[in-house]
């Protein structure tokens, strides 16, 4: 294993400028239990986490629980990277690395509703999320589907202009490289699944036992022993990256090809 830091971020696509459902959480390689990371303000804004991790070095590898693709149809058939920066361009009036104008410049592309006609011609669905599905361990949602502030959707609009202005290698967008951070986009429920637990995780020996199954040790005493579930899934993603980062088959996917690589991207963990 090349990485010696893993970082878990829960991320958050709404509107303004401080987002409780963000949450960050680290652990160092070994079996130590993963931990919380806070701003001074007690509550992350998106480019205060844009600013943390720019402030990261070493062999750090951080998990984001966004989207950093869409599926490839019209008009998303380029590089992500183009798409990145376009997002910018529309949305840089926008506080907070927000993307909500990039919905009115493609509203052709997303489902807001009824009045877009039937949810499924919109849905669609990137190989790595079909791959997800097939093999039931949970059930997708497109992130072309931006009914309500938590869908995956916006939280992808927001994550691409982080990923436009932080200066690190984006798996599998870019090469690995043999030294020095790497961010890449995870589900936070898929690492749960790996810890055997279906669901979200609130309660302390829920998220014991999940951590127990990815090799670390348990929460300090002291730890609330009920929290929000985007603390779970912070938590759990930093132990799961832990886990099974040293394992080659998360980074080589089969259906993972050079094309969809560059375009739609992956999410680490499945396979």
């Amino acid at each position: 294993m090349r990485f010696s830091r893993f970082v878990g971020i829960d991320w958050s696509g709404a509107k303004g400028e401080r987002h409780p459902s963000i949450q960050v959480a680290v652990c160092n390689a070994g079996d130590t239990a993963p931990a919380l990371v806070l701003p001074p303000s007690g509550i992350w804004s998106r480019a205060g986490v844009l600013d943390w991790l720019g402030r990261l070095s070493g062999d750090v590898l951080v998990g984001m629980d966004a989207g950093f693709g869409f599926a490839s149809v019209p008009p998303f058939l380029g590089p992500a990277r183009d798409l990145w920066a376009e997002v910018e361009a529309v949305c840089a009036g926008e506080a907070d690395l927000g993307g909500h104008g990039f919905i009115a410049h493609r509203r052709e592309a997303f489902w807001l509703g009824a009045a877009d006609g039937p949810r499924q011609a919109r849905a669609h669905l990137r190989v790595t999320e079909q791959v997800y599905k097939a093999s039931g361990l949970g059930v997708p949602t497109s992130n072309f589907v931006l009914l309500g502030a938590s869908q995956v959707g916006k939280a992808t609009l927001t994550a691409m202009r982080l990923l436009h202005r932080l200066d690190w290698p984006v798996w599998p967008f870019d090469p690995l490289p043999a030294r020095g951070p790497v961010i890449l986009e995870i589900y936070a429920q898929a690492f749960a699944r790996l810890g055997g637990f279906r669901g979200k995780l609130r309660d302390g020996d829920s998220l014991n036992a999940a951590l127990a199954r990815h090799g670390s040790r348990p929460m300090p005493a002291g730890f609330p022993t009920i929290f929000p579930d985007h603390v779970g899934d912070a938590l759990i993603t930093a132990a799961g990256l832990r886990a099974i980062a040293h394992q080659p088959q998360w980074w080589q996917p089969p259906a993972l090809t050079p094309a969809i690589a560059v375009t739609e991207g992956w999410t680490f963990g499945v396979v």
